[in-house]
């Protein structure tokens, strides 16, 4: 059956990404595949899958959504949309002046926010959007002008002008706002695809500090972090700042694709109609699944498990082989290891059951459900030792050859 499906794969999928495995079942944290074989799905779809597989409030949500009203055009609103922008506003603390636009992902939430920084351009002169060195913000040619690394960008070049990429650093954001010209700056507040790295201590005050004084907006990415994801409804509420907008989609569904543009402020008013829209967009059906998840998260005190469980896992992993660190937050977890075997132990763990993923060389990083309890971690933790010991034990035995 595995010829079949990679066959099949081969024939009729374009060639973009490897697959490593036909799945066809999930429930709670773990996923079958077409042999039967079980998973303890750790990546949670890469930050998606925050309440699991086949969640009951999830199916609930599809079910008796899809059986009343699924998709309007843009020309209407509805209750669930309402409900939805409501809440979101409420979660990130916009205020009364904040705004949604309601996409379809994080890529689309992100161009948006480019549009919307394009807008403020138009305002005060300014032309450049900053962003950083190891950021990743999608792979539309938008998204990619902001994702600076060669392997993405080069077969598409020439994207879109007026970006300027800084090293993540205090000193290049100081001396990046002395030399002017800056629109919007966009940042994540932990950068997923470059490993779960934490930006500098003060590194997003001063970044808040420094737009306000230039008249530029801060817009942050949460795409990854958001939803609460890192113990706290957004990554950029553990900053103690208010950006002018942030960009979220991935686990604001639990697996439904729902992206959204929040903006705050004086950002609010710089969309007008005819400059920006979305045929799918806040359709009925994907906001009743993102009201019902978020609703599960806030009523079932799920960032508290988040943080919880996070601290746990953290703990445990100090102990296992080739461990040296970890970073992240919440349940987002960067597991640092001493040798550049990140890909090896991957590939170990998938073959014991376990799906994590290598964003680095020497960096594993984990995003399970938020409702993980003592089982699963218990689970993780002996797949993770074994995939640790036996790419330990295979470079002792190359060191002796």
């Amino acid at each position: 059956m595995t010829s079949d499906w990679n066959d099949a794969a081969t024939r009729d999928l374009m060639s973009v990404g490897g697959r490593l495995a036909n799945l066809v079942r999930g429930e709670g944290s773990h996923v079958w595949d077409d042999e039967g074989t079980r998973y303890l799905d750790f990546l949670g779809g890469i930050a998606v899958n925050c309440l699991g597989h086949a969640h009951p409030a999830f199916v609930r949500a599809v079910e008796q959504q899809a059986g009343v009203l699924a998709h309007v055009s843009n020309y209407f609103a509805t209750p669930q949309q309402l409900e939805l922008a409501a809440r979101l506003k409420r979660l990130a603390g916009t205020g009364e002046s904040g705004r949604v636009f309601l996409a379809n992902s994080g890529t689309e939430a992100n161009e948006t926010a480019i549009k919307l920084a394009r807008l403020h351009a138009k305002k005060t002169g300014a032309g450049t959007i900053l962003c950083l060195e190891g950021a990743f913000h999608g792979r539309s040619t938008g998204a990619l002008a902001i994702t600076p690394k060669a392997a993405y960008q080069d077969p598409f070049a020439p994207l879109m002008p007026g970006v300027r990429a800084i090293a993540p650093t205090i000193e290049a954001l100081e001396a990046a706002f002395d030399a002017g010209d800056i629109a919007a700056m966009f940042l994540e507040p932990i950068q997923g695809e470059a490993g779960v790295v934490e930006l500098p201590e003060g590194f997003v005050a001063r970044a808040r500090a420094l737009t306000e004084h230039h008249g530029s907006l801060l817009i942050i990415d949460e795409v990854q972090t958001g939803s609460g994801r890192t113990g706290e409804w957004f990554g950029f509420q553990r900053e103690g700042i208010t950006p002018d907008a942030i960009t979220l989609a991935k686990g604001v569904a639990g697996g439904f694709p729902v992206g959204a543009l929040i903006t705050f402020g004086e950002a609010s008013e710089l969309f007008s109609p005819g400059t920006h829209n979305s045929t799918f967009g806040g359709n009925p059906l994907a906001s009743a699944v993102a009201n019902a998840v978020l609703d599960h998260i806030e009523r079932g005190d799920l960032l508290a498990n988040v943080t919880r469980r996070g601290a746990e896992l953290r703990e445990g992993v100090s102990a296992l082989p080739l461990v040296s660190g970890t970073r992240g937050a919440g349940l987002l977890i960067g597991i640092e290891l001493a040798h550049p075997v990140a890909a090896d132990v991957a590939r170990e763990a998938m073959s014991r059951g376990l799906i994590i993923n290598a964003p680095t060389a020497d960096v594993i990083r984990i995003a399970p459900a938020y409702t993980i309890g003592e089982p699963e971690i218990t689970e993780f933790l002996d797949l993770f030792g074994q995939a640790l010991a036996a790419v330990a034990e295979n470079q002792t035995v190359e060191a002796t050859a």
